[in-house]
């Protein structure tokens, strides 16, 4: 079923299980002008991309981990899985000729590669060329080091879930360059400096190629079970370095056709003029899921909100059992009403800081009210929105226990209440 302009569901929320089955698609709106920008709206738009230069240092929106960040990283799971494992050991010759013809993958953050089931965990190399030339020292000197994780898929080959930086530095050092230059060692003792792979005496070369790395293999079959397990333990041992946020472990774990149609939803031009520019942490993106699900399937919540949402992801990978047009189309021309005359202050509260609770609620409450058939207009929302704010119990429900059953609970019934009298 597709559902057209005129379409739309009744008034509350259909459950996931009984939303028609449709595939992403950009083109309806197109055949919708009733949800195209208006003349207004375009000079609004402008108006919110002019604003993001001044106002974009106002969301402390940056790659270091922020206190929400770090809460919903700690909370508790009441009910993790059990998962399958076991240890090997590789020689780093074979470990190195195993990653170079593709049998273990480093993947890239956000890939999307329908054949890796697990694929994106790992952010971009950080590791600088001293710790590079150490390590590969600390093997030259039988030093201890530490083991690495990797994922078997149902393909056999593994991923990467802990060890990135040894494995593309041991590539590196055996291919003999990085970034376009001779991988010669130079932070290290004297007698190992200017040395390459190439260089190497044959007894070095055979103490290097002979070194064994412990590996710990965990193994998925795909499953929302299995996926599950993952997420438990890429999390636990996301301590060191950059650490991820629980919705970019999220992305790497669940790729597919539902991330795919969260990434297109977040670069929508009218949530990208309230927001402001990306998130490098992907904290818009989390955003956009939590008005996906709560939209949906808001009965089912319950704490952790990062188990709530893993289990949406999964259960919807393939967007299945989900009306991926209908929920594009909301989402759009709610964005549009809040941004047209509220503007950017909306989702900020009475703060300058983006609120992500006030900012589902607004989203999922004008969503509910598009679903009762006609459509208010942006002075009304705009209205509706000051009233909203207005509410005594809002700042509670908005600024703490944002994650508690009863805060969801209520927000959107204020979100809802007041987008219905208009």
């Amino acid at each position: 079923m597709v559902v057209s302009c005129a379409t739309a569901w009744p008034r509350g929320l259909v459950d996931s299980a009984k939303a028609p089955a449709t595939r992403a698609g950009r083109s309806h709106l197109a055949a919708c002008p009733e949800f195209l920008l208006t003349r207004h709206h375009v000079a609004r738009l402008s108006e919110g991309v002019t604003e993001l230069a001044e106002q974009a240092g106002n969301d402390s929106d940056s790659e270091d981990l922020r206190d929400d960040d770090r809460a919903e990283l700690q909370e508790v799971d009441p009910d993790p899985p059990q998962i399958s494992y076991s240890g090997t050991d590789f020689d780093v010759e074979g470990l190195v000729r195993r990653h170079d013809r593709g049998d273990i993958i480093v993947p890239s953050f956000g890939n999307d590669d329908p054949g890796i089931e697990t694929a994106g965990f790992q952010r971009e190399f950080v590791w600088k060329r001293s710790q590079m030339d150490r390590f590969i020292e600390s093997l030259l000197l039988g030093y201890p080091i530490p083991g690495i994780f990797l994922v078997q898929q149902q393909d056999r080959r593994y991923l990467v879930l802990d060890g990135q930086q040894r494995i593309k530095t041991l590539s590196l050092f055996y291919n003999g360059s990085i970034n376009g230059r001779e991988f010669a060692l130079q932070n290290v003792a004297a007698r190992f400096q200017g040395l390459t792979y190439q260089t190497f005496s044959p007894e070095q070369r055979r103490t290097l190629d002979n070194t064994f790395i412990q590996a710990t293999i965990v193994k998925t079959d795909g499953t929302r079970e299995s996926l599950d397990g993952v997420y438990q333990i890429f999390e636990r041992l996301n301590s060191g370095g950059t650490q991820l946020t629980p919705h970019e472990i999220r992305v790497a774990l669940y790729a597919g056709e539902f991330i795919k149609f969260l990434t297109a939803l977040n670069e929508n031009p009218a949530w990208r003029a309230l927001y402001g520019p990306p998130s490098p942490r992907l904290r818009d993106q989390e955003i956009v899921l939590r008005f996906i699900a709560l939209y949906v399937s808001p009965g089912s919540y319950k704490r952790p909100l990062k188990k709530y949402l893993n289990d949406f992801v999964g259960a919807h990978r393939r967007l299945n059992e989900l009306d991926a047009e209908l929920i594009e189309k909301r989402f759009d021309r709610a964005a549009q009403l809040v941004l047209e005359e509220a503007g950017r202050s909306a989702i900020r509260g009475r703060g300058r800081q983006l609120n992500a609770a006030l900012t589902e609620a607004l989203l999922v409450g004008l969503a509910r009210r598009l679903d009762a058939g006609s459509e208010p207009t942006a002075a009304e929302v705009s209205r509706a929105i000051d009233a909203l704010l207005n509410e005594p119990d809002l700042d509670y429900v908005t600024t703490r226990a944002t994650a508690d059953e009863e805060s969801v609970r209520m927000r959107l019934a204020l979100a809802t209440r007041a987008f219905s009298r208009i």
